[in-house]
């Protein structure tokens, strides 16, 4: 039987292995909560070890942590996948299975700000289909309440923006 630290860590390399594009915190968080895995401070720190070990690595975007699978937690999870109950599989393909379309909403339309001097700000907005960008905008704008407005609706309108942008170059 796999010792509980080990399963956490590749049930975590199994999820994104089967989702092909990168998962937040919150979202991997809620299928170890929604099924009683384990806690929050146990799921933490299996996170932690994954990153440490350089299984997964780690972007953030708006103060979310997403996570994406790194060469070596594809190697791990080849060698070790078998030790992961069918069950649990079979519970996590079901969760995804559920929330992909959800999911990839989540992680794959992204958008962030910075100050880029003491006069501007820099808005970038993109949409990504796993590990590549689709489409992505840039835009400079006077103040950060502009920005954090820009930021805060292109989740909403993302899809828009872009089929118009293509049916205007086509």
């Amino acid at each position: 039987m796999t010792e509980p630290a080990t399963l956490y860590k590749l049930m975590i390399l199994y999820m994104l292995k089967k989702v092909n594009f990168p998962l937040s915190n919150p979202q991997l968080w809620t299928f170890f909560e929604q099924k009683g895995y384990t806690n929050f401070f146990t799921f933490s720190n299996t996170v932690s070890e994954l990153l440490e070990a350089n299984l997964m690595r780690q972007d953030e975007v708006r103060s979310v942590q997403r996570y994406e699978l790194t060469r070596e937690g594809e190697e791990a999870l080849y060698y070790f996948k078998r030790d992961i109950p069918e069950g649990v599989k079979e519970d996590m393909d079901r969760f995804i299975s559920e929330n992909k379309f959800q999911l990839r909403n989540e992680t794959g339309v992204v958008a962030d700000y910075r100050k880029t001097d003491q006069f501007d700000w820099r808005v970038h907005c993109e949409v990504r289909e796993g590990n590549s960008v689709v489409f992505e905008i840039n835009l400079t704008v006077p103040t950060d309440d502009l920005a954090r407005v820009i930021a805060g609706h292109w989740k909403e309108n993302a899809q828009s923006v872009y089929a118009d942008v293509m049916n205007r170059l086509m």
